[in-house]
């Protein structure tokens, strides 16, 4: 039996096989300290859980719900957009609901690629960008992220026959997993690039919520141009700890939103509608849920760059996004370090060359573990770094 060739293309998962390690190492009775993915520690809020039980005793809900969201929800986006950033949005034709972020990028790949086209993909990267693009048949072209140029991409770098068959350009502020941050100048030049070149500007804002230090982050549909050729995406897993009940959006030009909804409607039926209603109450809500988690985020990240640092990892502070993007010491790569820590320590990291090639002599370590844990993982550092 033959399996298609893109399965063949494209690598295992990266944090599926992250997890396969931990269970290895659980087996063998270890108390394994997980620093891999992104997956919120601290519960959804109650009074979200509440709308669900509430929703999820009406008929109405119990039916397909319509793939594209429904108008209630598009329409509380909106209202949200248009508070949080100032942005106006049509939920007729400029807002679809998503079954998480991650959803929606991969088939956001079948909607605006075809076989011989290319996407643009920052490097390092979130592993669906590259994933999605690989699926559709197209090609991957990789914008490094460099520490020099504050990761963000050269757009001046990349080569005119690569722009003639660039489709779609992926951006992603704050970033994944960098930390990095971007300003209004660098999305206006980007819209301008996009333009200029025909090509679709991707924004992924999964993260602009979580921010320290007084930081906020922008939108790029803030841009006043930005409809003519960018949409952005956006999920409710990160700001109200939802990444199980899986809800996003993507808001934007209304062609690149319609192409999406067509794949959606073949493909999948949409967010179960007593979740909806979950978005629409978080959405609704005040600021107080997302303020008291980056209280807690913001005091780990404290901690563990302390403790980081006094093994000898250098770190930069991030001003957002659920991630520190460490330096390994010299004497190791990304790999190496990786497995140095989870054979000696047992503490899961995710080596950097895990989200591309330019990832290479970074570790990403995740701030959604408990206190507790975190003070178990500094400990261990602790009394271990002598050896590092």
């Amino acid at each position: 039996m033959k399996i298609s060739d893109r399965i063949n293309k494209v690598p295992p998962y990266l944090f599926f096989e992250i997890s396969k390690k931990i269970k290895a190492k659980e087996a063998e009775g270890k108390n394994i300290l997980d620093f891999g993915i992104g997956d919120p520690d601290i519960p959804t809020p109650d009074f979200i859980l509440q709308k669900l039980i509430q929703e999820s005793s009406n008929p109405v809900n119990h039916r397909y719900p319509e793939s594209n969201g429904m108008i209630e929800l598009r329409t509380t986006i909106a209202k949200w957009y248009k508070k949080r950033f100032g942005v106006n949005l049509n939920p007729e034709n400029e807002v679809i609901g998503l079954i998480g972020g991650k959803e929606g990028i991969g088939h956001a790949a079948l909607a605006f690629l075809d076989p011989g086209d290319i996407a643009l993909i920052p490097d390092p990267h979130y592993p669906v960008y590259s994933r999605g693009t690989w699926f559709a048949g197209a090609e991957c072209h990789f914008m490094p992220l460099k520490e020099e140029n504050k990761f963000l991409p050269d757009l001046e770098a990349i080569p005119s026959d690569i722009l003639k068959k660039a489709k779609i350009m992926w951006i992603n502020y704050p970033n994944n997993p960098t930390g990095a941050i971007a300003g209004m100048d660098f999305f206006n030049n980007v819209i301008e690039f996009g333009i200029k070149h025909d090509i679709a500007i991707l924004h992924d804002a999964a993260y602009s919520e979580i921010t320290y230090d007084g930081y906020r982050a922008p939108s790029i549909m803030q841009i006043p141009n930005s409809k003519e050729i960018a949409i952005e995406f956006h999920s409710l897993s990160k700001a109200y700890n939802m990444t199980g009940w899986r809800v996003g959006s993507a808001v934007g030009n209304k062609d690149l939103i319609s192409a999406i909804t067509t794949i959606k409607s073949n493909l999948d039926s949409g967010i179960p509608q007593a979740i909806q209603h979950m978005a629409i109450e978080a959405l609704e809500s005040d600021d107080s849920v997302i303020s008291n988690n980056i209280e807690i985020y913001k005091t780990r990240r404290d901690r563990l760059i302390s403790a980081l640092e006094l093994i000898g990892l250098e770190i930069k502070t991030p001003k957002a996004g659920l991630y520190l993007w460490a330096k390994v010491p010299h004497r190791y790569d990304s790999a190496s370090f990786t497995e140095l820590l989870l054979e000696k320590l047992d503490i899961v990291v995710t080596p950097g060359n895990g989200y591309g090639d330019n990832g290479e002599g970074y570790i990403r370590l995740s701030l959604t573990i408990p206190d507790k844990d975190i003070e178990k993982a500094i400990e261990r550092l602790e009394s271990f770094k002598l050896n590092i």
